[in-house]
């Protein structure tokens, strides 16, 4: 990144300010690249890892262009969770603070799960920024409660899993009532191709903006693999939790059924435990979520819910109870920890069937320690590569040996074991061959 600072961007003194509050000193790089494409009011597709600064890429053009003497909604902005509504709204907040007293911005927060009359009321009067869930923003606009037919900024944060939870429709809705010449800013982790016509409806020729992770996680995490081999994996689970003694402990499960499962089992092994996936009721989430910031737990167990986008404090370590279908996951999981500078550690419980997943990992830069548990120890097992190759060995010599060993056409008491200490003899003098060629 280049030395410079936000001086050149020529925000405005509050946003300036707000800056200096919240303690930035350097922009990110999705930061250096966004401001001046949004500022010039161009429709924009960003994409950029977990924790590169792209809440603030948006935030701060899109409060700049508000125009506080107009009572009317001028931006939206959408997420597909709650807590990540809550969470851009409450940094809208910080920065609209610093707002001269005759040109305050204002700003409100609306998302599924809480009372809509109440929402209805607050929007007696609109306000100029809006932050919310798809499906309840659209709600209020049924409902003609929200204006939004003169907002011309929308901005779709985390837009791939907009698609996956399957709010794309009511974004779509949304859309289709803001003015024809939009400005679209779209930041998404993965550009899925069931999202281009979306795209290409809303979007002429926006600018692509793709900042590409100097490394895929953080230089001060690591990321330690764990057999679990045939053994319990709550129990192992458990083990590894107990002897990580962690701040704050998220366990990734890559289902809902397998969250529960994980966190009633580690529960019955005296452990307490929060849980965070999409089966919660709005009331429940919001609970978990106050005691997690609480720290009433030191272990979350979470699908990957939990792992974009919302931001949750102190986590110090990461388990990956499963490693994720889509690798991109393995990422986003990863990135919860290890963050402004901390270090951080990543355990993935793995068994042979997961070979495949962690040589792609492993091909993306991804490099892990191989260790296991022994008697509360953590032990090195040296490279898992070395040791699947030395089994795989082993395992074609025990298939040469029976080839060439077979059983005799009558057998006799004791074949067996005659048998057996042929195959050992040969196996013993494969050993040695092997020994002498790789001793030369």
């Amino acid at each position: 990144m280049s030395a410079t600072n936000f001086k050149q961007f020529q925000f405005a003194p509050f946003i300036v300010k707000a800056i200096e509050e919240i303690g930035f000193k350097q922009p990110t790089e999705i930061q250096e690249k966004i401001f001046p494409v949004a500022k010039r009011g161009e429709s924009v597709i960003g994409q950029s890892q977990t924790g590169s600064g792209k809440t603030h890429a948006y935030l701060l053009p899109m409060l700049q262009a508000i125009d506080p003497t107009k009572d009317e909604v001028q931006v939206v902005i959408t997420a597909p969770t709650r807590e990540l509504a809550n969470q851009i709204y409450n940094e809208a907040l910080k920065v609209i603070q610093f707002c001269p007293e005759n040109e305050i911005i204002t700003a409100r927060c609306f998302v599924g799960g809480t009372d809509k009359q109440r929402a209805i009321d607050k929007l007696k009067k609109q306000p100029h920024l809006i932050v919310g869930t798809p499906g309840r923003i659209f709600d209020l606009m049924k409902a003609d409660a929200l204006l939004v037919n003169r907002a011309t900024k929308l901005i779709l944060d985390e837009a791939d899993l907009m698609l996956d939870m399957g709010f794309l429709q009511d974004v779509d809705q949304i859309a289709s009532k803001m003015p024809k010449n939009i400005q679209m800013l779209v930041f998404s982790a993965t550009i899925p191709q069931k999202l281009q016509p979306f795209l290409k409806k809303y979007m002429e020729n926006p600018a692509h903006i793709h900042v590409n992770p100097k490394q895929l996680a953080a230089v001060n995490l690591e990321h330690r693999l764990v057999p679990s081999k045939h053994r319990n994996k709550v129990e192992v689970t458990k083990e590894v939790l107990e002897a990580l003694n962690p701040y704050l402990a998220i366990v990734f499960t890559n289902t809902k059924k397998a969250a529960d499962e994980v966190a009633d089992g580690l529960i019955k092994k005296g452990l307490s435990v929060g849980r965070l996936h999409g089966d919660l009721s709005p009331r429940e989430r919001k609970k978990m979520m106050k005691q997690i910031q609480n720290l009433d737990y030191q272990y979350i167990v979470a699908t990957d819910l939990a792992a974009r986008g919302i931001d949750i404090e102190g986590v110090s370590h990461v388990v990956n109870y499963e490693i994720p279908d889509d690798l991109d996951f393995y990422v986003h999981r990863v990135g919860r920890t290890a963050r402004a500078g901390n270090s951080g550690v990543a355990v993935t419980l793995y068994t042979v069937e997961d070979e495949e997943a962690l040589e792609k990992l492993e091909k993306r830069g991804i490099e892990f320690t191989h260790k296991e548990l022994r008697n509360g120890e953590w032990e090195d097992l040296g490279p898992r590569r070395k040791r699947q190759k030395r089994q795989r060995k082993e395992n074609e010599v025990d298939k040469v040996a029976k080839r060439l060993i077979q059983k005799p056409s009558k057998v006799k008491p004791g074949y067996k074991r005659k048998m057996k200490a042929k195959v050992d003899k040969f196996k013993e003098k494969e050993r040695r061959k092997s020994n002498n060629k790789n001793n030369k």
